[in-house]
């Protein structure tokens, strides 16, 4: 379940993701199969070869990306999650998730 996201957050990550950009989409999310994990930052970019690039750059199984028409996407989860934000610059997302 996800949840704490804005429209125009999710529409921005869209067009993003559309244009071939790599788009970071952060949001609380609850799944019985990680129960200490509270969000999930959601990587994505319509172009599967620069995402899997993306992934192998970071230390990330390209394996893992979610094929999903029109938003392919890889989730960032755990502890590799603050780092990448952090890296990225993604200091508002960092804060507002309490990811310090």
């Amino acid at each position: 379940m996800a949840f704490g996201v804005k429209r125009e957050e999710l529409n921005a990550w869209k067009k993003a993701v559309s244009n071939g950009e790599i788009a970071f989409l952060t949001h609380y999310w609850l799944d019985p199969r990680f129960p200490s994990i509270t969000t999930v930052t959601k990587v994505g970019c319509a172009d599967l070869d620069r995402l899997a690039a993306w992934c192998i750059t970071n230390g990330l199984p390209p394996q893992h990306i979610h094929n999903r028409s029109p938003f392919p996407h890889f989730d960032l989860i755990g502890p590799k999650q603050p780092e990448i934000l952090r890296q990225e610059g993604l200091w508002d997302q960092l804060t507002r998730f309490k990811m310090h």
